[in-house]
């Protein structure tokens, strides 16, 4: 399965060629095909598990493991690499809002994991088509949208008064170079503007000292230094992530850890299945598409696998997974689509997992960096739904596609709650989901024949674009 076949001599393929998955170049080229794709997966594979509260240091020595096993499952045929996935975001951040701590988290994220293995399962059993059928692009552009925009509150009121200025400009660096920039640097502009706003907080400190805010879990703003190292000095070089624990004033701080299971978390963080089906079948289209294979056949192979994945990942704290639209954009650059780099990626993803000083670094990240990204970041993920309904022509003059996905989009936002008893009740993403879901199907099912008709009209195997399209935004 794993035997590369050496091809064009070991050295630069000819112009217009390509290097098939089962095919490599000389070892010294792929390693340096396999730093690439580090380079690609690293920004958004550490920022995602800071938003979240997560291990950072877990999180990249995980998407090593995650990535191997994917492979594995999918026995070499579809080339990609297994970062952190932002369609948890949401849901992790309604869970901490209401108490709950990171075994909490990873418990429900993976009992969606093993959802996910579940629905590839079946997608493998009985065929890509009825994938479309249960969610058709209408229902999981929504689904996407409001996974978006219900975390605006979540920059509002965290990450952007910890350090407005810092947070706004960091979010004009993030446009300036998503804009500007072209190529692999435009893809990786939310790294950047991390760079860019980690080193700016750190010379404001420097210049015109700390800053008074609200941080965090405090009830009374604090006199403060923006970038706050003192983890970074104690943390050693070399070493497995540390446990999770609980620091002098009651904080965690986030490590490794067994998984903790509550069945109201676990229903905040089940709407993200469909949002990661769309994202892992968009892109086995797209590397399918470079790589002029049909892989429709390895589809379920491919969801299941993140999932198994996620549940791997979980299992021990780490975060969640998905495939990532910024490796893909490293192949289509390179053409060199052999899977012997994502294997040497994945090992030296492993490797940077053991230094605890790293992830202490990442850890240390300021508010306000966080603030002006997310406030992108977020905002693009929702309007990934829009961007799903657009290239699926789904056409909103018809009751059976605008009546129930408004329902459920303005449900998600607003974080309206139905509640059943003191104990248990539905809000939010998960209560939005359902409408959504229900509300369509029902409709459908109820409408005249002539609206039915008219829906027929649109693009059925469109609209499956990949959610990480948001960490690098798009090729120039």
């Amino acid at each position: 399965m794993f035997r590369w076949r050496e091809v064009y001599g070991g050295g630069t393929p000819p112009p217009g060629q390509v290097v098939a998955p089962d095919e490599r170049l000389s070892w010294p080229r792929m390693f340096g095909l396999g730093a690439q794709h580090v380079v690609a997966m690293f920004g958004a594979t550490f920022v995602f598990p800071v938003v979240m509260g997560l291990n950072p240091q877990l999180a990249i020595m995980v998407s090593g493991v995650a990535t191997i096993c994917f492979l594995l499952i999918v026995r070499g045929l579809v080339p990609s690499y297994l970062g952190t996935s932002a369609s948890f975001v949401s849901a992790v951040a309604a869970i901490r809002a209401q108490g709950g701590d990171s075994a909490d988290v990873t418990g429900a994220i993976l009992v969606a994991g093993l959802v996910l293995a579940l629905v590839g399962l079946l997608i493998h059993l009985l065929g890509f088509r009825v994938l479309h059928a249960v969610l058709p692009p209408v229902v999981t552009g929504a689904v996407v949208m409001l996974i978006g925009f219900n975390l605006a509150p979540v920059v509002a009121s965290v990450y952007w008064p910890q350090d407005q200025w810092v947070a706004l400009v960091t979010m004009l660096f993030v446009i300036v170079v998503a804009v500007a920039a072209r190529g692999f640097v435009g893809r990786i502009a939310i790294f950047l503007g991390l760079v860019f706003g980690y080193v700016l907080s750190w010379l404001l400190d420097r210049v015109i000292g700390p800053i008074t805010s609200l941080l965090p879990g405090a009830s009374e703003p604090t006199t403060h230094d923006r970038v706050d190292w003192s983890g970074v000095a104690s943390a050693p070089w070399l070493g497995f992530p540390p446990r999770t624990s609980v620091d002098a004033n009651g904080n965690e701080i986030a490590g490794w850890h067994l998984p903790d299971f509550k069945a109201a978390f676990i229903l905040l963080v089940l709407p993200a299945v469909v949002a990661l089906i769309a994202e892992n079948a968009g892109h086995v289209k797209a590397v399918a598409e470079m790589t002029r294979h049909d892989l429709d056949p390895v589809m379920g192979r491919a969801i299941g696998a993140d999932g198994v994945a996620t549940v791997l990942s979980s299992a021990v704290g780490g975060s969640p997974t998905t495939t990532y639209a910024e490796n893909i954009g490293v192949m289509a650059a390179t053409r060199i689509y052999s899977t012997a780099a994502y294997f040497i990626a994945a090992l030296v993803a492993i490797l940077f997992g053991f230094s605890p000083k790293f992830g202490a670094v990442i850890s240390a990240t300021p508010g306000g960096v966080l603030g002006g990204i997310t406030v992108v970041l977020y905002g693009m993920i929702g309007l990934l739904g829009a961007k799903i309904w657009k290239e699926a022509g789904v056409d909103f003059g018809n009751p059976i596609n605008l009546v129930p996905l408004a329902a459920g989009i303005i449900i998600a936002i607003g974080d309206t709650s139905l509640v059943f008893s003191p104990t248990f009740q539905l809000s939010g993403i998960a209560l939005g989901t359902i409408v959504t879901i229900v509300g369509y199907h029902l409709a459908r099912w109820l409408a005249p024949e002539h609206l039915r008709e008219q829906q027929r009209l649109e693009r059925p195997g469109a609209g499956t674009v990949p959610i990480a399209e948001r960490r690098g935004i798009a090729d120039a």
